[in-house]
């Protein structure tokens, strides 16, 4: 009962639902997703740990970077996090996906890419 509860309050919050949409499409590092959601590190970071805690996703070191994609080793919250996914449309998280897109492109050309007076894993 714990477990499902942790996984519902996981995703009863529209910022952790925005992230799940994010990383639908891959691994973000956490300066990826700060850039999209535009909130500061911190905050963001609670998000995470929140979804993680719940086994909707997992993170990996990298430097001193973090990096995160859903957890796809449970079925149950594999289905749980697909069902979600597909109810959120890319409209609804079209301005996210545009500000993850530019910063991207900045990153990959080289560009300063800073967020929230914090250099990311360039």
């Amino acid at each position: 009962m714990k477990e499902l509860l942790n996984i519902f309050k996981a995703l009863s919050d529209k910022t952790r639902l925005r992230i799940i949409k994010l990383l639908e499409h891959g691994e973000l590092c956490v300066c990826d997703i700060v850039a999209a959601l535009e909130m500061v590190q911190p905050k963001v970071s609670f998000h995470l740990r929140v979804l993680k805690k719940a086994g909707l996703i997992k993170d990996r070191k990298q430097g001193k970077w973090m990096h995160y994609r859903l957890d796809e080793s449970d079925i149950f919250k594999r289905f749980v996090t697909v069902s979600v996914i597909e109810k959120i449309s890319d409209t609804m998280v079209k301005e996210d996906y545009e500000r993850l897109e530019r910063f991207m492109k900045n990153k990959s050309e080289g560009l300063e890419a800073t967020t929230s007076k914090n250099r990311c894993c360039v």
